[in-house]
């Protein structure tokens, strides 16, 4: 049976029908075996003990881990860069951001996915590191650590990434505020006290004006007025199985040509209304492995 068009739709669509079959269609998403073992965030709280935390900005790109010998994106996909790039890294774990600077997420993503490398469009990235997996110290004697690895590299698009203490929240909001109004994401805590362990806790938080999370997507649904013949919305499903549709925050063109069913997409939204739904959720992105 030949697989219907996803960038273009006819009402039809709309009946359970077309639906239950775009649900067969559905790919699984596999994880790859080799994804390197990395530190996950969970989101700031008020309440923690600021004073034990490192802070630095949150930099919008896409995770990067160095293994020794090899770039790896957080799914444990090679990247292709070339091979000035990487010239001269040490034969120890970094992890960090593939970043392009503020406001350029895009650029930093299609530069990461070519499966050859685009030396130009490599000229305008950098590796933020953040850490040293296989240091074994805390993280204030990786940081140290860090300080000292970084310069003798003696590449200037290999950059650590600078870490302040803070020690009350209303200074950690002004920063916040100071960051976001600059293009930056958020900001990131890291307990210096904490071991790099490939866990989701508290060593690491994350502080962004907004929520965000990933979803599925299920299906495509058809647009309607200036959107006919194209995406109106994504039907997308959470991990615990919530489902929900996702029709703000794409541009023309990913209307046109949207992220593939069974693909994750990250969305923001500002908390939850009574039924669980996310409230004012839109599109952000398509999920980076």
């Amino acid at each position: 049976m030949k697989q219907p068009s996803i960038t273009r739709f006819k009402p039809r669509l709309c009946t359970a029908l077309a639906l239950s079959f775009l649900l067969a269609l559905t790919p699984p998403i596999v994880a790859a075996d080799n994804a390197p073992p990395l530190m996950l965030a969970n989101s700031y709280h008020p309440g923690i003990p600021l004073t034990e935390y490192w802070v630095s900005e949150k930099y919008d790109g896409v995770r990067g881990y160095w293994d020794g010998k090899r770039l790896l994106t957080r799914g444990g996909q090679p990247v292709i860069a070339p091979p000035w790039f990487t010239a001269g890294w040490p034969a120890i774990a970094m992890d960090g951001e593939l970043w392009a600077g503020r406001g350029r997420f895009n650029h930093a993503v299609s530069t990461v996915r070519r499966e050859t490398a685009d030396d130009s469009a490599w000229r305008s990235m950098r590796f933020m590191v953040f850490d040293l997996p296989a240091h074994g110290g805390n993280f204030n004697q990786r940081l140290q650590a860090l300080k000292t690895l970084i310069p003798s590299l003696k590449t200037p698009w290999v950059q650590a990434v600078e870490q302040i203490k803070i020690s009350d929240h209303a200074t950690l909001q002004r920063m916040l505020d100071r960051i976001v109004r600059q293009g930056g994401e958020g900001l990131m805590l890291h307990r210096g006290a904490s071991l790099y362990q490939a866990l989701r806790n508290d060593d690491l938080l994350k502080l962004k004006t907004h929520e965000d999370a990933e979803a599925r997507v299920i299906a495509h649904l058809p647009g309607k007025g200036k959107y006919q013949g194209m995406m109106g919305a994504l039907l997308v499903e959470t991990p615990d199985g919530l489902r929900f549709k996702l029709g703000t925050g794409f541009s023309d063109d990913q209307r046109r040509h949207p992220p593939a069913l069974g693909s994750l997409v990250t969305y923001r939204f500002r908390g939850l209304n009574p039924g669980g739904i996310p409230r004012f959720a839109s599109f952000m992105r398509e999920y980076q492995q």
